[in-house]
């Protein structure tokens, strides 16, 4: 059989760096490529417990189908932590996905053409780019510095791109490179997006995961027009195997992301809804977030502390306020996929993400992610140790 596959099928592709980070799945190699939170900070004896008292329910409700919008009484909690975060929605206003990366999917759907534009922060966060290729969007990037997207420069990207229909960001310890989106920023943002009539998707999954400075209001805090589409997830703050995350939106969008919700999965599980429901019920979120602030706090100062030690003064790193993630820099001329492929996997044992492929438009070889998130801090310690006397054994251009 030779299947005719759709036109849209040639823009999904395999991404470039799977086959090098499947290498760094080797026990023997420190990986600092995936964007996992630290398993043994997981909260797994209050899970099964509430995993057994719920499939043991009078009735089966939790093995049973629910609404296609999510269980209502999780919509509810999930309303009440945005409004007690600043955003003031109620149930109604949110639907439960099959983890954020889901509401990528139907957002891009929902709004893009083949041939519109996304607007996107340069870089952004790879996950997004390979949600929405089956859409066949085109790419307007707007560059970042230490306070998130230049929005200064948007509004000439606007301008040169009359079909941009969505504007993406991660405002808060962007995905890859750990930056925060400024006060200013985010109502220039906002006001641009109103004066070109373009929706906003913003991607929130770090959000609360903030170890220093102050916390910002989201972008639908600063929405008045209801144009902001905002992604939330369980998957960074509780554990990442729920697969619950939601969209908080105007009626309309809503309504149709929904649609496309009932075509896509009909529901997020019953079980794991359930799940995510007791747990709120039960337990204090916000002070199990406050054990992983600490937690990848010091992580990321092990990790930060030990690239300027063993690093070549040549490569910066980024310092986020929160997140997961540090974003490296390095000379000009570097190929950081080459250097994986050829010297850091076999020699120093170690794996991060080549930066080349978050780059929507023009990539950009001489950078990488790094996740400090994962590992222990004595493996960020070696692995970086490790790491370190490879670069220094190479000569930059």
């Amino acid at each position: 059989m030779t299947p005719r596959y759709a036109q849209r099928m040639n823009k999904v592709r395999p991404s470039a760096i799977g086959e090098l980070l499947a290498l760094g799945a080797d026990p023997s190699i420190i990986s600092f490529g995936g964007g996992y939170p630290d398993a043994t900070l997981f909260p797994a004896d209050k899970l099964d417990a509430i995993f057994h008292d719920i499939i043991k329910t009078p009735g089966g409700a939790a093995l049973q189908y629910a609404p296609s919008n999510g269980l209502p009484h999780l919509r509810d909690q999930i309303a009440r932590l945005m409004s007690e975060d600043g955003t003031h929605c109620t149930g109604d206003d949110v639907l439960i996905l099959q983890g954020s990366q889901q509401g990528l999917d139907f957002a891009a759907r929902m709004l893009i053409d083949p041939d519109d534009v996304i607007v996107t922060e340069d870089p952004t966060f790879l996950g997004a780019l390979i949600a929405f290729q089956p859409s066949q969007p085109e790419y307007a990037v707007v560059p970042v510095d230490a306070d998130g997207m230049q929005t200064e420069l948007l509004e000439t990207v606007l301008k040169a791109n009359p079909r941009a229909r969505m504007i993406y960001t991660i405002p808060d310890f962007q995905n890859p490179t750990g930056v925060t989106l400024s006060l200013a920023r985010r109502k220039q943002l906002i006001a641009l997006a109103n004066a070109y009539d373009l929706i906003v998707l913003e991607d929130t999954p770090y959000r609360h995961i903030r170890f220093s400075g102050e916390t910002l209001p989201t972008l639908k805090s600063l929405d008045t027009q209801g144009r902001v589409i905002h992604l939330g997830s369980f998957s960074k703050v509780l554990v990442p195997g729920l697969r619950v995350g939601w969209a908080v939106a105007a009626p309309a969008l809503i309504e149709r992301m929904g649609q496309l919700k009932v075509a896509a999965d009909t529901q997020t599980s019953t079980l794991n809804m359930a799940a995510a429901s007791l747990f709120l019920d039960r337990h204090d979120l916000m002070a199990h977030v406050e054990t992983l602030r600490s937690a990848y706090a010091l992580k990321k100062d092990a990790m930060l502390d030990a690239i300027r030690q063993n690093f070549p003064q040549e490569i910066t790193a980024t310092d986020p306020d929160g997140g997961l993630f540090t974003w490296v820099t390095f000379p000009e001329g570097f190929d950081a996929t080459a250097f994986m492929r050829d010297v850091a996997l076999p020699e120093a044992h170690v794996a991060y993400v080549p930066g080349a492929t978050f780059f929507p438009v023009t990539p950009r070889p001489n950078y990488a992610r790094l996740n400090f998130s994962a590992q222990s801090v004595a493996n960020i310690q070696a692995g970086i140790a490790a790491l370190g006397k490879s670069l220094k054994a190479h000569r930059f251009p």
